[in-house]
């Protein structure tokens, strides 16, 4: 048995809407026991970035805003989303900078992670960013933020509490947390 064989059989795909971030795609074919199937896609057309920005003191810095399709206000790590051409490092320097203000002189990737995939192909990177300075945020017309430097103790006791329920937030801050116990940050 092939487990890398996709056990779809795939007869007609159709891009049922499209924007400059998302495209969604209606596929019909055979589903794996040879029945008639659907699936639908959602394709990102940007890679998804988090970054973890984390002081000498250890605190970090968590961004709120209301987040639409949820009807919710979410508490979540600085996040964005690149051209998949661009380098996730440019990104990330760059998503910081706008929601936080904040400048890194020191990066590190901690984590790759595939979003939602069972109805998405998002995937995403996390980086740790440390050795900081303090800037002035440059947020887009698009977002309404709100930062806080919060102690990573209490971020982390926000993901346990479900107050961080953000897919990529709480990878990267039960990441962080490992890295902690075993020792890997230095």
């Amino acid at each position: 048995m092939d487990i890398t064989k996709n056990p779809w059989t795939i007869h007609s795909s159709e891009v049922r809407y499209d924007n400059k971030w998302i495209q969604v795609i209606h596929h019909e074919g055979l589903n794996p026991a040879g029945g008639p199937g659907i699936y639908g896609v959602v394709h990102f057309k940007n890679l998804a970035i988090g970054v973890i920005a984390l002081d000498d003191q250890q605190n970090t810095y968590l961004v709120g805003q209301y987040r639409f399709p949820l009807k919710k206000f979410s508490w979540e790590i600085p996040e964005g989303g690149g051209p998949l051409g661009e380098y996730p490092l440019d990104t990330a320097k760059r998503e910081l900078l706008e929601e936080t203000g904040l400048v890194a002189n020191r990066w590190d990737v901690i984590c790759e992670l595939a979003v939602s995939n069972s109805v998405t192909d998002e995937t995403g990177v996390v980086f740790l960013a440390r050795e900081l300075e303090q800037r002035e945020a440059e947020p887009e017309d698009t977002e309404e933020l709100f930062v806080k430097k919060i102690p990573f103790e209490e971020v982390y006791q926000m993901v346990k509490n479900y107050d961080i329920t953000d897919s990529i937030s709480v990878v990267a801050i039960q990441k962080i947390k490992l890295m902690m116990l075993e020792g890997e940050l230095d």
